[in-house]
């Protein structure tokens, strides 16, 4: 399963873009208002749960300053990766979206489409206003 958020606006630089994405920390300013729990487990790895969803642990996998930046399932039960993509549009200006990649079965890839797809659109909605 494959899905890409829209893409927004960033009033930063691709690079500043880059830096604030690829801080962990700055995550917990990025999620649902449903959150209920937002952990740092690591310099690269953080846990978080929704309210009524199974914790989550996501790890930095890879980064491709300024481009992109992968962060993937560490653990759990189910393989997946969230990818930043940040493309310049002007000096102080940027351009986000996310790819979410996973490989479900077609019943698990039915019952998570929508939230996932909810989840990665209020990712990239709150980058503008949180950056």
């Amino acid at each position: 399963m494959n899905l890409e958020s829209p893409k927004v606006n960033v009033a930063k630089s691709q690079q500043d873009t880059f830096n604030f994405i690829s801080n962990i920390k700055n995550f917990e300013m990025l999620m649902p208002e449903n959150i209920s729990k937002f952990e740092v487990l690591s310099e690269d790895t953080f846990v978080f749960a929704l309210k009524g969803m199974p914790e989550i642990i996501l790890k930095k996998k890879e980064a491709s300053a300024p481009n992109t930046i992968e962060f993937g399932a560490a653990g759990g039960k189910i393989d997946f990766s969230l990818i930043a993509h940040i493309t310049e549009t002007a000096a102080n200006s940027s351009t986000v979206y996310l790819q979410f990649n996973g490989d479900f079965n077609p019943m698990m890839a039915m019952m998570i489409k929508s939230p996932i797809t909810k989840f990665i659109e209020t990712l990239v909605t709150n980058l503008p206003k949180a950056v």
